[in-house]
């Protein structure tokens, strides 16, 4: 509350750094009693100390200002790995941003002439005309014009080890089914060819390529009931391992930290016998990642559906169960079926909203397509692993894999190509308000209904 609120206040009062230090003051106090009326002044400390590190940021960001507008040179690390936009420029996402010799706070959005030899990590110097910034970008250059790059050896062991299994895989797969497959295991959704990722958004199945909870969760899951019989310490550590190589080769993106903070607790608190709520879960992992980085709550459309989905499948999803079924499990194909619909409901109106359109076909390719992904998931690997050693014996174990993503890419072709797979949606920011009241309203009502213990979901389980 306090991050968001921060960003239409610019010159308010709470800048000073005595806010900050008043804040966790209220907050450490509020535990002195197990109250639940002290839970008004946790919420009080949250928002002094949220108010102070937005108010911060933005302080910083002013910087900009004075540059809107002036040609200027720059040099900043490439912190994400680089994709095409429809005008066939190069998009780049600076971090690290300095001007001479003067850093500059958060990150720039940059496009330049296409070249395919920049990756994450890279050193760049580019010169062009400053714009305003968007989202949760400080500022903005477009078609600047690339003076230098610079790759220092061994600043990211991640990329460079992930790009070696890449041309392991490329060995026995051929595109597009190779960028599908290692969108899948990677998270790389940037070397998708404009086609395919065009129909995934169409299909609604964007989320399955990118770096996300659900990639890692598969990952964690699998590792966890492999050691579960062995050693429960192995039954965290391999997971967490997991975790940490997932996030370093697929970079630090919004997602990916909501991805990397949720899975760590759930695995922990399972580890000591315990869990968390979904909607405690939700919150601490918001505000940890806002303080982290408040820009993500002023815009940032990847940290919104982020959460967004992750309330679907972890709170909506298990209601409608109750709901439907009770106490008993449903099959695996009815429980995909509850976290597609769930996470496409949540999720709808900031679709609608950042991208005017609505899939119709969702839930109907999701349930199709996800639960082919950790066949292809475990096939891509298999083929990486041997591929890097072995280029023909990967061409033997990629031909069934081959035809596994080529039949996924088919499907989702299929569902983007009916006539009626998209539609055009207007809906004012009152009507999300309203849509999201009636959602929760109807969440609280089957809650009531069925007592669910929410309390006892845990993704990794």
């Amino acid at each position: 509350m306090g991050v968001m609120t921060a960003q239409w206040s610019v010159q308010f009062i709470f800048i000073s750094a005595v806010w900050a230090v008043l804040g966790v003051f209220v907050i450490v106090l509020s535990c002195v009693h197990t109250r639940r009326y002290m839970m008004v002044l946790v919420l009080v400390g949250g928002c002094l100390l949220g108010m102070w590190r937005g108010h911060d940021v933005q302080q910083k960001m002013i910087t900009y200002q004075r540059l809107v507008g002036r040609s200027i040179t720059l040099q900043g690390k490439v912190g994400d790995d680089t994709e095409t936009n429809r005008q066939g420029q190069t998009v780049l996402r600076l971090t690290e941003v300095q001007m001479h010799e003067t850093i500059l706070p958060g990150k720039i959005w940059v496009t330049v002439a296409k070249v395919d030899t920049i990756k994450r990590s890279d050193y760049v110097t580019i010169q062009g005309k400053m714009s305003e910034g968007f989202a949760s970008f400080g500022a903005a250059m477009y078609r600047a014009e690339l003076l230098a790059i610079e790759r220092r050896a061994g600043d990211d062991v991640a990329r460079d080890v992930r790009d070696s299994f890449s041309v392991g895989v490329q060995a026995g797969i051929h595109e597009p089914a190779v960028s599908l497959g290692l969108g899948f295991l990677t998270g790389q959704r940037r070397g998708l060819p404009p086609e395919l990722l065009t129909t995934l958004q169409t299909a609604g199945l964007t989320h399955v390529i990118v770096a996300s909870g659900y990639n890692l969760t598969i990952l964690i899951r699998i590792a966890r009931r492999i050691f579960d019989g062995v050693s429960r310490y192995l039954s965290v550590a391999v997971p967490g391992a997991l975790i940490l190589g997932f996030i370093l080769i697929t970079g630090m993106s919004p997602s990916m930290s909501r991805a990397g903070l949720v899975a760590g607790l759930s695995l922990l608190a399972w580890y000591y016998g315990r869990s968390f709520h979904p909607a405690v879960l939700l919150l601490l992992v918001a505000a940890s990642t806002l303080l982290i980085d408040p820009t993500y709550g002023w815009g940032d459309i990847g940290w919104l559906l982020s959460f967004a989905a992750f309330a679907g499948v972890m709170i909506l999803a298990p209601l409608l169960q109750a709901y439907f079924y009770g106490e008993k499990k449903p099959t695996l194909l009815v429980q995909v079926l509850f976290e597609t619909t769930s996470a496409f409901i949540v999720t709808l109106p900031i679709i609608i909203v950042s991208f005017g359109v609505m899939s119709n076909v969702a839930i109907l390719a999701n349930l199709i397509v996800v639960p082919l992904i950790p066949f292809a998931m475990l096939g891509v690997f298999l083929v990486g692993v041997v591929g890097v050693f072995a280029g023909w014996a990967a061409v033997i174990i990629g031909a069934p894999v081959q035809r596994l993503l080529d039949a996924m890419i088919w499907l989702a072709t299929f569902a983007a190509n009916v006539s009626w797979a998209q539609t055009e949606v207007v809906m004012p920011i009152w009507g999300v308000g309203v849509y999201y009241v009636i959602l929760i309203s109807t969440g609280l009502l089957i809650w009531r209904r069925t007592r669910s213990s929410l309390q006892s979901c845990n993704i990794i389980t």
